[in-house]
């Protein structure tokens, strides 16, 4: 039992982790209390899923065009500092949307703007955060630092949204935006103390932008292990995992839910998703297992495909904590097995893939659930979803052969 709990924070024990875990652990509660605002105003000002759905596309087209030239900017700059900047202008961000609702000013169009630049932002912080993990803690402790990481996502994504929903009630919605702002002074602080051997040396100026890419795209193709998970989470992604787009049409038209009760909803998943971080985390030692990434797959879809069809208030809690559970094992597994199984000069590139495919599809995946949910409801669309996800899985697995011990897994290794 001791050795479980000191290898469940393995990753802890390195001090540039400590100070960006900690900075995370409060920028992301504001992150997850401005997604569920987000979506109740957007509900407010235009009472349409389909608007709903569109701004939740427009957050994440930028990340599916910018997405692989970010690759190849994280290859290139030093993490940290790019880290930063990112992390300073989701601040700004935050804190304009914030203004603009509480002087009532804020429109649907302005919302739209900020999403889309929003989106812009997080292209070039998603690959870098991810692949800066591994200059923190290096590859022992990887996984378990993928784990904690997905810890703190999901206790944010438990305590957010229901603090939100309190927020709105009694404080309206601006302050939850001004709070997100304030949040991210806890991750830059961290970055500033942040230190990383080398950072200093001079980076040589890369031109050859789509030389680049293609290199990163030519050794994904090559390597099964990577392939095969990386096409499955592309098909997850679009048809199963944009369920949150669903939920505050689920809670307020089908299970009449109003602010409180949607925020509840959106921890019900973060409560299943941080007990499958923390059993991550005490496995991470055995590395990344096969048999958890597809299990956490046909979790995903099944118990999607239950909610679609519940009316129970507590039934849906309950089946939306075991999808957040599924949808951890799965990510977390996949982020794990192309970590390890990328050398360092393309781990930017390989994760900026990781990155489209888990964020810069969504736009597919938003317009295709909202458009269900505007003319059929929001449980026609997550059964659709569902059991699309359960063929391409299947599809996929059969049709990718998966070698367990692929040349570059041997050269992770």
């Amino acid at each position: 039992m001791e050795a479980g709990r000191f290898q469940a924070l393995a990753a802890l024990k390195h001090r540039n982790f400590r100070l960006f875990w900690c900075g995370q652990l409060i920028s992301l509660m504001g992150t997850w209390m401005q997604n569920m605002a987000q979506g109740w105003l957007v509900l407010q000002l235009t009472n349409s899923p389909f608007l709903l759905g569109l701004v939740n596309a427009i957050q994440f087209i930028p990340l599916l065009v910018l997405a692989l030239v970010a690759g190849v900017v994280a290859d290139r700059v030093p993490k940290r500092r790019l880290l930063i900047i990112t992390q300073s202008s989701l601040m700004l961000l935050a804190f304009t949307l914030g203004i603009l609702t509480l002087t009532g000013l804020v429109r649907y169009w302005h919302v739209l703007i900020l999403a889309c630049l929003l989106g812009v932002v997080n292209s070039f912080d998603m690959p870098a955060r991810q692949a800066f993990v591994v200059e923190m803690v290096g590859r022992d402790d990887l996984m378990n630092a993928i784990a904690l990481n997905s810890s703190i996502f999901n206790a944010a994504r438990i305590i957010g949204p229901a603090l939100a929903g309190l927020v709105i009630g009694r404080l309206g919605m601006a302050a939850s935006f001004l709070l997100n702002a304030a949040s991210y002074v806890a991750v830059i602080s961290g970055l500033l103390l942040i230190r990383v051997p080398g950072e200093s040396k001079s980076q040589q100026v890369e031109t050859r932008i789509l030389e680049k890419i293609g290199e990163g795209l030519a050794y994904i193709r090559r390597t099964p292990v990577i392939l095969q998970a990386i096409t499955l989470m592309a098909s997850l992604s679009i048809l199963v995992m944009n369920f949150n787009v669903l939920i505050p049409v689920l809670a307020r038209n089908t299970l009449g839910q109003q602010a409180e009760g949607y925020g509840l909803l959106m921890s019900a998943s973060g409560i299943g998703a941080f007990a499958g971080a923390m059993m991550l985390a005490v496995l991470s030692k055995n590395g990344p297992q096969r048999r958890l990434l597809l299990g956490g797959a046909t979790g995903l879809c099944l118990f999607q495909l239950f909610l679609a069809f519940t009316r129970s208030y507590p039934l849906a809690f309950l089946l939306l904590v075991f999808t957040g559970w599924s949808m951890i094992t799965f990510t977390a597994s996949v982020n794990t097995t192309l970590q390890l199984n990328s050398p360092d000069n393309l781990r930017g590139r390989v994760m900026s893939v990781y990155a489209l495919v888990f964020g810069g599809v969504t736009p597919i995946g938003s317009l295709f659930s909202g458009s269900i949910a505007h003319h059929w409801g929001a449980p026609a669309a997550l059964a659709t979803g569902a059991m699309l996800g359960i063929l391409s899985l299947i599809i996929i697995v059969v049709g990718l052969p998966y070698k367990k011990k692929s040349r570059l897994h041997r050269l992770a290794s």
